[in-house]
């Protein structure tokens, strides 16, 4: 199942529970815009060579459409698709006035030096300028990208449009960004992994975590979740995987990737098994933050961990959910459990536009009182109605995009 058709199969559970009409149904998951563009990448062999990008602005009834911007060599159309309309869903759930975009180069950065991804970065805007600001479309990291790419896309917009860091978030402090928006994701992960415990009668303390992807979002979940008392007992990156039933020192963990490159390679804290056995370790949570797909038809039926938090966009695809549910595993869906990254993007923009700074400390707080409230709030209706998580996220978001549709008089 392609990802645009993973997310239409949770549409259409959410909304049968909602009786929503067929007619409306087409409206909220058709995208506004698809946009394809051409990127010519000098290289610095002096070689030219053609990138393709992409733009999806899926919906911009509760406000300017938000999303990541990823580069990646398996980036296409289709996965861009799907991740505008998760981010719909998203924005509305946590309750933020934003509707859902993505963007994406079909490129690895590892295979950039610097100056050509700078480049590459340059000409995408070059590309999308006249669709995307701070009141259309706001562009945000995602895989592959992080603050550098997000200070030239607000450099090179300004080259049309002015001074206007509202245009992009995830910036660094120094160029009109906020504090606390690199851990953002990974620390909401961890805030809602504990709220989750906490709602199934469990308590942080000796909870065993199996976390695969020790990236920006991973390691910012492991490092909350570790000092919240969680034992990270696997951990992995695309270099490989560590294991120890007693707990990795997730402190010895980040020093290690800070003088590797961010990488585990080389790290001696644990023993060294294959990537796709943390998956089927015995942990009391697992946590996918790393790429869609990983949880599949395939290996569904070897997952131990009785809890599992979508730090990833789509870990779990559809068949895989449906035997989890039916095996009984309470999955956070992504919509959720990774909103922490755009509710900060969303105070940066806002500060931004009033040009007032906000301190760590409120960005903190207002992250955990957002994710809070909208963890509750779902957890409630799915214990009042007997349903999944996903599927009550999913009916929360709809619900919300579907009345600004009609109160907009669209529909």
């Amino acid at each position: 199942m392609k990802a645009f058709e993973a997310v239409q199969h949770y549409f259409h559970k959410a909304a049968d529970q909602l009786d929503l009409p067929q007619e409306i149904r087409r409206l909220l998951i058709q995208p506004e815009r698809e946009l394809t563009v051409q990127i010519p990448l000098r290289r610095d062999d002096g070689s030219l060579e053609t990138l393709v990008g992409y733009r999806v602005q899926h919906n911009s009834a509760r406000g300017p459409m938000k999303g990541g911007l990823r580069y990646h060599h398996h980036v296409d159309l289709d996965e861009v698709r799907g991740l505008a309309s998760l981010m719909t869903w998203k924005t509305a759930v946590v309750n933020i006035p934003y509707g859902g975009a993505k963007g994406g180069v079909t490129v690895s950065p590892r295979d950039l030096s610097q100056a050509e991804k700078e480049r590459v970065t340059r000409k995408l805007v070059d590309a999308i300028h006249q669709v995307i600001g701070p009141d259309t479309d706001i562009p945000a990291p995602d895989m592959g990208t992080g603050h550098e790419e997000m200070a030239w896309i607000m450099n090179q917009f300004a080259k049309y449009y002015g001074f206007n860091p509202g245009v992009v978030t995830g910036k660094p402090v120094e160029h009109y960004g906020i504090p606390g928006r690199e851990e953002a994701t990974g620390r909401g992960v961890g805030l809602l992994t504990i709220k989750l415990l906490g709602h199934l009668g469990r308590k942080a303390p000796g909870t065993r975590v199996a976390l695969q992807g020790f990236g920006n979002v991973g390691s910012h979940a492991a490092k909350f979740l570790a000092e919240s008392g969680c034992k990270i007992v696997a951990m992995s990156d695309h270099t490989g995987a560590w294991h120890d039933p007693d707990g990795i020192d997730v402190k010895a963990a980040l020093r290690h990737t800070l003088d590797n490159h961010g990488h585990l390679e080389g790290f001696e804290g644990g023993k060294q098994i294959p990537g796709e056995e943390l998956l089927e370790l015995e942990a009391d949570v697992l946590i996918p933050a790393a790429i869609g797909g990983v949880i599949n038809e395939d290996n569904a039926e070897r997952i131990k961990a009785p809890v599992i938090v979508e730090a990833a966009n789509a870990p779990v695809t559809p068949d895989a959910d449906e035997r989890l549910h039916h095996r009984g595993v309470t999955v956070l869906p992504d919509i959720l459990a990774n909103a922490g990254g755009v509710t900060v993007s969303y105070f940066e923009w806002a500060q931004n536009r009033q040009f007032y700074r906000w301190t760590l400390d409120r960005v903190r707080g207002e992250l955990d009182r957002t994710l809070t409230h909208a963890f509750d709030d779902i957890w409630d209706r799915a214990k009042e109605r007997d349903l999944s998580l996903r599927t009550t996220t999913f009916m929360v978001g709809i619900e919300r995009v579907a009345r600004a549709v009609h109160l907009a008089g669209v529909a």
